[in-house]
C-alpha cells in the first residue's frame, strides 16, 4: 500500500515501507526473509504485523532503521521512508541520529537487551547522553513516566534485582528517553506472564497517547491485536498477505492464513459446556532460501487448486464500504474485499 496524500485532518504517515526486500546470502545460499513487504504507520496510530516465527516480521522491523547486519543481510530492493527521509540513502551519522531520536525499538526479552553488569541508571544515562539535545526528561522522570514505584531506587539496582515487568518498563523508559516518533515493539510481552502482559500494554497505550507516537506491534498473538492495534498487517513467508482495519479483519478474515490464525487462538470452556478443541494450522512455514512458486501457503491451505501454485497471486482491494481500507492477496478470499470481480471461493 502507498503512500497517500494526507489531508489536515488526518495523521501524517510516520513509516512507510514500499516493496522492501531484505535477503541474506549464506553459504551460496539466497535467504529472501522479507520478500516485497508494504506497510504505513501513521502518527498516534498502533499497527500490528502478525505471523508466525520465520514469517519475516522481526527482520522488517529491523530494517526500518537498519539493523540488519550487513552482511550477511542486504536491503535488495524497496524503500524505507521516516517522517519522509529516505533511510536507505542515509549516511551513518544520519543513522545514529535516526535511531532513539526518531525511532526506538523494544524486544521481546528484557533480560537479554539489559547489561547485566550495570547499572539502570547508568544504561539509561548512555540513552540520553547518545542523543543530548532531545533528552529533556531526567532518568528519574523517565522511570516514573513508566509507571516504575521508587524510582530512585531503580536507578541504583542491576536488571537482576528486578522482575521481568520492572525490566520491560526500563526499557521502555530507554526508549522514550529521547521522544521517538515512532515506536517498534518487538513481542514486547511474550517473556511475561498474563497479568504482567496485560500492565505493559496498557502502559504502551497510554504512553502512545501521551506522546503522540506511531507504534508497530509485532507479535504472532491476534488476540492483542483485537485488543490494542487500529490496523493490521497478516505475514506469511516473506510477504503481506491481508491487512485492514483490525475489527474489519478480525471479523470477516479474507486469506486462509488469517483464518488459521484466528482459528488457533484458545477460548476458554465455559462451565458446563462442551470442552473446545484448538485448531492449529498444519505443516510448517516454507523455508526461505526456497519458496514455492505461486501462493507460499499453498501447501497448508484448505482451498488449494492448480492455479494457486502458478504464477503471481493477485492482490484484491477495496476503498469502499465496510471493507474500506482491506486488501488480501490470494485467488480464493473467502471474503469477497474488493469489487474487482474475483472468484470467491463457496
Amino acid at each position: 500500500m502507498g503512500e497517500s496524500t494526507k489531508t489536515a485532518t488526518e495523521a501524517p504517515v510516520l513509516l512507510a515501507i514500499e516493496g522492501l526486500k531484505t535477503w541474506f546470502r549464506v553459504g551460496g545460499e539466497t535467504i529472501r526473509a522479507v520478500d516485497g513487504v508494504s506497510l504505513q504507520v501513521s502518527a498516534g496510530k498502533t499497527v500490528a504485523l502478525v505471523g508466525e516465527s520465520g514469517c519475516g516480521k522481526s527482520v522488517t522491523a529491523l530494517s526500518v532503521a537498519r539493523l540488519v547486519p550487513e552482511p550477511p543481510g542486504v536491503i535488495a530492493g524497496g524503500s524505507i521512508r521516516v517522517a519522509g527521509q529516505d533511510v536507505l540513502a542515509m549516511s551513518r551519522e544520519a543513522l545514529r541520529e535516526l535511531r532513539g531520536s526518531q525511532v526506538a525499538y523494544v524486544f521481546q526479552d528484557p533480560g537479554q537487551s539489559l547489561n547485566p553488569v550495570l547499572r539502570v541508571g547508568t544504561q539509561l544515562e548512555e540513552c540520553r547522553r547518545s542523543h543530548r539535545q532531545q533528552a529533556d526528561r531526567s532518568a528519574v522522570e523517565l522511570l516514573r513516566c513508566v509507571g516504575l514505584p521508587d524510582p530512585e531506587r531503580v536507578l541504583t539496582a542491576y536488571p537482576h534485582e528486578l522482575s521481568g515487568g520492572m525490566k520491560q518498563r526500563v526499557m521502555l523508559a530507554m526508549a522514550l528517553a529521547c521522544s521517538p516518533q515512532l515506536l517498534i515493539a518487538d513481542e514486547p510481552t511474550t517473556a511475561l506472564d498474563v497479568t504482567v502482559q496485560a500492565q505493559i500494554l496498557s502502559l504502551l497505550q497510554d504512553l502512545q497517547a501521551q506522546f503522540h507516537m506511531g507504534v508497530l506491534l509485532i507479535t504472532h498473538n491476534l488476540g492483542l491485536v483485537a485488543e490494542y492495534a487500529d490496523y493490521v498487517y497478516v505475514m506469511y513467508a516473506g510477504q503481506i498477505v491481508e491487512s485492514g482495519p483490525t475489527a474489519s479483519v478480525i471479523r470477516a478474515p479474507a486469506h486462509p492464513y488469517t483464518q488459521g490464525l484466528i482459528g488457533a487462538v484458545p477460548v476458554l470452556q465455559r462451565e458446563g459446556g462442551e470442552r473446545p478443541t484448538l485448531n492449529g494450522i498444519p505443516g510448517m512455514v516454507p523455508n526461505p532460501a526456497q519458496w514455492p512458486e505461486g501462493c507460499r501457503f499453498a501447501d497448508r491451505c484448505d482451498y488449494v487448486t492448480d492455479r494457486c501454485r502458478q504464477g503471481q497471486v493477485p492482490q484484491h482491494v477495496s476503498d469502499e464500504g465496510a471493507n474500506v481500507g482491506r486488501a488480501v492477496a490470494c485467488h480464493h478470499p473467502r471474503h469477497r474485499v474488493g469489487a474487482t470481480g474475483a472468484e470467491v471461493a463457496p
